[in-house]
């Protein structure tokens, strides 16, 4: 019979483990508690088998080593308890020699890794084409989490360790955003699991597909209140479309290719639950990861004949179109964008939609709204049918119900969700465009307003210049912060925006070629800028420049994720408007006639902040350095932070 073969491991330097002490080494990925006692070496199994203590942050109390857990002793050198106790409580213990150049550990070579379930649904989630996953490892995911760093390993995927969960369910929902692609995140049980809940929000309400893996205590202790137990089917049952626990004899390909097929179809959250025992259990052994071939249909669907007949009806008859775009179009905007030429149509956006029409095209109007210019509500005003793509139709986006409106979209819910419109329109927009096109082919009458778009650009630019002038001594002007970037950011850019003052002003004044612009629309989540910034960076980064703009106060929720930036070196460009104060919520005080409470902030200087992380900063107090702090921000490889000193009044 074959001996079995061993491997000797240095774990520690000759001087480096006093008599009478003991330490935690690792050789290979066996963990040892390494202990010194009557000038002899000893190497015992880590764990005591009682509760799982870890005997190397234990301490040798009378010549016996003592459990830091529960006090158990074993002699320090064979693992032996005292006295008579049970020889089953005696630890294994492993050859050590005393070598010129350390201590040396004898263990036997590694058995071969044995495939278990979450490999099989790790390979399944990468089949599907899920290439990123932004979390947080720990002592409930662990299993799960070796899975997905086998895959890593192979290049098929790409971990993004983040320092809040929050911040990690926001990156994987802006790169769904970005996208239209899955990204996923990773927590244990408990709280690391309900941080997820805000970002997770955030994509439902915006139709952003995402894929919630979450960690959970053992099966055997579920419904005792076990520590950081938490009902986790019941916690994410508003939040997710799909949810389900991975349990031993589930079939795990199917779970996983189940969990991703909703997120894909419905535009929304799925989540998975795995009980810690479940994620190191070895897989079947003819398990078979699963795939998308034969399982997904295109989405692609054409409208209803009458209900397209009825819109080409009423688009013939119209006059002054107007063509309104929100987030839902923003895969299908070249042929929308021709569809508004062949119509001479204004096109509008919702804010969720800026930048899906470049506001340098001449039938481009800006954003329509609360957050947008006075050129999309003067052409709304003046339309005499609007038709709409892809929006929800947000009372912060004030689409004028009186007009006779024509809305498509691809879910039916969503069409007259909030009240009648004159022709709802159930289909893919993409293959709606099409088919009004073909149909309206030389049968509409409509009337060319390029010039009149021109005019009112010309008139908003020159009161946008009027407000650039203003100056009370008190920071820098809105008009000013986003005209500079409106200069300096490359058409080519994805913005990541934060909720706040800062938002309706970069709304309002900013300008976009075709940048591609991302924030939390539905949810409206203060904090969503930066670690959206973060998903923008993982689906679009080595192609494009990523940018994010918030305030002080949404900056502030996950400014320790800046780290993360510089510890992946994230090429971000973070504007970050300094007021000192939830402006806008000072804003809604004043306006509703109440004392302006609690809404001053305590701040750092941001600038050297980013410093003291390792990225770059730069603070800008008066209006000219803008520009040339902005261009130093956008060439600088890595993550920056422009702190800018801003006026709360001149928004």
């Amino acid at each position: 019979m074959t001996a079995p073969s061993t491997q000797w491991f240095r774990v520690a330097a000759l001087d480096e483990l006093p008599e009478g002490r003991v330490k935690t080494v690792v050789a290979g990925h066996k963990s040892l508690a390494l202990t010194h006692y009557h000038d002899q070496y000893g190497a015992l199994d880590n764990r005591c088998p009682h509760q799982g203590g870890p005997l190397g942050e234990g301490a040798i109390e009378n010549g016996l080593l003592r459990c830091p857990w529960h006090g158990w002793d074993y002699c320090p050198l064979t693992g032996k308890p005292p006295g008579n106790l049970a020889v089953d409580d005696a630890l294994e213990t492993f050859p050590v020699e005393v070598r010129t150049d350390g201590i040396y550990v004898e263990l036997p070579d590694e058995a071969p890794h044995l495939r278990t379930i979450t490999d099989v649904m790790a390979e399944t989630m990468v089949n599907w084409g899920i290439t990123h996953v932004f979390g947080m490892v720990g002592h409930s995911n662990l299993g799960l989490a070796d899975a997905l760093r086998r895959q890593e390993q192979q290049g098929k995927l790409t971990f993004i360790g983040i320092r809040h969960e929050g911040a990690g369910a926001f990156a994987a929902s802006a790169y769904a955003k970005l996208t239209g692609k899955p990204a996923a995140c990773l927590t244990i049980a408990g709280p690391g699991a309900t941080n997820l809940l805000t970002g997770l929000w955030d994509a439902k309400v915006d139709r952003a597909p995402i894929l919630a893996l979450t960690g959970q205590v053992n099966s055997q202790v579920l419904g005792t209140g076990n520590f950081q137990e938490c009902d986790l089917a019941a916690a994410f049952s508003g939040v997710a479309a799909w949810s389900s626990t991975v349990l031993s004899h589930s079939q795990h390909a199917e779970l996983m290719t189940l969990a991703i097929k909703h997120a894909l179809l419905e535009r929304d959250v799925s989540h998975l639950i795995f009980p810690d025992e479940i994620q190191t259990q070895p897989a079947a052994e003819k398990a078979k990861a699963s795939n998308p071939t034969g399982r997904i249909t295109p989405l692609q669907i054409a409208p209803p004949p009458d209900s397209l007949a009825s819109a080409v009806e009423h688009l013939k008859q119209a006059k002054r179109p107007v063509i309104i775009v929100g987030h839902g179009a923003r895969f299908n905007m070249p042929a929308v964008i021709a569809l508004a030429e062949r119509l001479h149509a204004p096109v509008l956006t919702t804010f969720k939609g800026k930048g899906q029409i470049s506001d340098r095209h001449p039938l481009g109007c800006g954003v329509l709204g609360r957050s947008g210019t006075p050129i999309a509500s003067w052409f709304m005003n003046e339309a005499d049918l609007l038709l709409v793509f892809g929006a929800s139709f947000s009372n912060h986006t004030g689409i004028y119900p009186g007009k006779p409106i024509i809305q498509v979209d691809f879910d039916p819910l969503a069409l007259g969700k909030f009240h009648p419109v004159t022709v709802p329109v159930w289909g893919e927009i993409s293959i709606v465009v099409e088919q009004l096109k073909v149909a309206l082919e030389g049968k509409t009458q409509t009337t060319d307003q390029r010039a009149e778009v021109a005019e009112r650009w010309a008139l908003w630019r020159a009161e946008k210049q009027r407000r650039e002038a203003d100056d009370r001594g008190n920071g820098v002007n809105s008009a000013s912060i986003f005209a500079a970037m409106t200069r300096q950011i490359p058409g080519n850019a994805v913005i990541s925006v934060d909720v706040g003052n800062n938002t309706y002003s970069f709304g309002r004044y900013f300008e976009c070629e075709a940048q591609s612009v991302l924030m939390s629309g539905y949810l409206g989540s203060i904090g969503f800028g930066f670690p959206g910034a973060m998903g923008a960076w993982a689906a679009a980064g080595h192609e494009r420049p990523i940018v994010s703009v918030s305030g002080d106060g949404g900056f502030g929720q996950y400014m320790g994720d800046f780290n993360t930036a510089v510890k992946y070196d994230m090429n971000i460009a973070h504007i970050l408007l300094n007021n000192s104060q939830l402006g806008k919520i000072s804003k809604e005080q004043r306006a509703g006639e109440w004392e302006v409470w609690q809404t001053s902030l305590h701040n750092p200087n941001f600038s050297n902040y980013a410093e003291i992380c390792g990225g770059f900063g730069l603070r800008v107090t008066q209006k000219a350095a803008l520009d040339d702090a902005i261009a130093q921000a956008l060439a600088y490889k890595g993550p920056v932070i422009v702190e800018i000193i801003a006026d709360p009044e001149l928004i």
